[in-house]
């Protein structure tokens, strides 16, 4: 589980009841072979190796893909359209509108198995026929948001392919993604990608040329009731990708098991200067209007000075995904004055 940088309201939640009813025979048919699987019957094998340096291989390019929603998201940004039939991971709001996370992914077109962590329906999930499980992987060997308690009847279903998120620079993911997408039979050469990367290479010199100009010292944060988050420019993959261009990121000197963040009292709130709080804009985050009561929240300088930058801390990996988180930072880096 990605469990360093995640908050605990929206990733440590006790986990869902494992098991369904049904799926006995399921399991037994399908064995123990997490490479076993069929392909789309398009003809011709496929394969393709994970960041757990797995191959995969099936008896032709998969047609029916279950996969977390962030995943979903960069893949269909890269020309994958049509053979995602299931998400799982926060996919809709309660309003029924997509999540942050799903980006531009129809989520009407896919089945969902679960919207917060801890929720996967497995039934429902071997419904769906399932050729190939794709998932972030912010720790070595951990599948996000696949639930250890249902994990071994889910990775009995259908193989499943992982890509790192986590302690590489964002270009890596990226990169994955987007060849992932190419073995599943995306063009990465259709003008909608090809445009994408170059407004993210744009986007990431203007970056590079701004924090040359504008000595600002950024804090990436997360907010919930009873804690503050700083995060670790050193773990999480975008903020390494915005340090690599040059970005002054306050660096945590106490980070909690796994590395990805510092968790501090509302009373120490404001144990570092910086100035502008790049604030995680998920929605099972506190945004600055639910953080009005908190005393420190109030006294930070950023906070008075309202240098508050909206951060998406479980990025799309994707060029069109990214290229407008790195715009937004260099706006607020350059709307910045020094306040710390």
């Amino acid at each position: 589980m990605h469990q360093a940088r995640a908050l605990p309201l929206s990733r440590r939640g006790l986990l869902a009841a494992g098991g369904a009813v049904g799926l006995g025979a399921l399991l037994t048919a399908c064995g123990d072979n997490d490479d076993s699987g069929s392909g789309g019957g398009n003809g011709g094998s496929w394969s393709f190796t994970d960041d757990r340096k797995k191959k995969i291989s099936l008896d032709g390019r998969p047609q029916h893909i279950v996969a977390y929603i962030g995943s979903a998201a960069a893949l269909y940004d890269f020309g994958i359209e049509r053979q995602i039939t299931g998400v799982f991971g926060p996919t809709t709001l309660k309003n029924g509108k997509p999540d942050v996370q799903a980006g531009d992914f129809p989520v009407d077109r896919a089945t969902s198995l679960g919207n917060t962590w801890g929720q996967f329906n497995v039934e429902k999930y071997a419904s769906l026929s399932p050729d190939l499980l794709i998932t972030n992987m912010y720790d070595p060997g951990a599948l996000f948001y696949i639930p250890d308690d249902s994990k071994k009847k889910i990775l009995q279903l259908a193989p499943s392919a992982a890509i790192s998120t986590g302690r590489i620079s964002m270009l890596e993911p990226i990169k994955r993604y987007a060849a992932l997408a190419e073995a599943l039979g995306a063009d990465p050469k259709a003008k909608k990608v090809t445009e994408a990367k170059e407004r993210f290479e744009k986007a990431s010199e203007t970056l590079r040329k701004t924090v040359k100009s504008h000595k600002i010292k950024v804090m990436a944060c997360s907010a919930s009731a009873d804690l503050f988050y700083v995060s670790d420019p050193k773990i999480n993959a975008d903020l390494i990708y915005f340090s690599e261009l040059g970005v002054d990121f306050v660096v945590p000197e106490h980070t909690d098991k796994g590395g990805y963040f510092e968790s501090l009292s509302w009373e120490n709130a404001d144990k570092y200067d910086a100035d502008v709080l790049f604030l995680d804009n998920r929605t099972a985050t506190l945004q600055p209007k639910d953080l009005t009561a908190k005393p420190t929240w109030s006294r930070l300088p950023a906070v008075k000075a309202r240098q508050i930058a909206p951060w998406s801390s479980e990025p799309r990996f994707s060029y069109a995904g990214a290229a407008p988180l790195v715009e937004s930072l260099t706006k607020a880096i350059q709307d910045a004055k020094k306040v710390s």
